[in-house]
């Protein structure tokens, strides 16, 4: 069973491990250093307090340990957008999925969000399939510029919130268990 949980400054050291290794191979692809988690924490801290909030970051605990973190971040009236990074290792047992489904039923039923988007690098074909188990369909591509000057077409997503999954209504889960 997974947990979600808002950041505090102790999990600093678990976010490091998280954007390490493996886990970074499709994201920015450096290693975040403690400094930068705490920048990372505390931007998500701040973020809460806003009003009208255009953030909400949670970590992502399997067995009472932090593997990841899962935002959703306003983008525009109605419109936001998912991401989600688990820790190498824990790959593979459903936790990305379950944290999203959670996440997702937060976003449709207390933000004010009707449409959720997401993307993922061509690389990494196990998030489209996350994101496909929790409902999203896949929109089409978009060329996202990387560090070397070239551009990659991710892959895009999107989950209306009236969406049904295979004809079925979407699964629901309960909502984080703190904001």
């Amino acid at each position: 069973m997974v947990t979600l949980r808002a950041l505090t400054l102790d999990d600093a050291p678990a976010l490091t491990r998280i954007y390490s290794g493996a886990s970074i191979r499709f994201t920015t692809g450096k290693t975040l250093t403690p400094d930068q988690a705490e920048v990372k924490i505390r931007t998500a801290l701040a973020g809460a307090s806003e009003d009208p909030r255009s953030q909400w970051s949670w970590g992502i605990l399997a067995e009472g340990e932090m593997i990841g973190l899962i935002a959703v971040r306003r983008r525009a009236p109605g419109m936001g957008t998912v991401s989600y990074i688990l820790r190498d290792g824990t790959w593979g047992n459903g936790y990305a999925t379950e944290a999203l489904h959670q996440v997702v039923a937060f976003a449709f039923t207390t933000t004010g969000l009707a449409r959720l988007e997401a993307r993922h690098h061509p690389g990494n074909p196990a998030s489209g399939r996350v994101l496909a188990k929790a409902g999203f369909t896949r929109t089409g591509t978009c060329d996202r510029r990387v560090e070397d000057g070239t551009f990659v077409p991710y892959e895009t997503y999107a989950m209306r919130h009236d969406s049904t999954s295979a004809g079925k209504p979407a699964r629901t889960f309960p909502g984080p268990t703190a904001v």
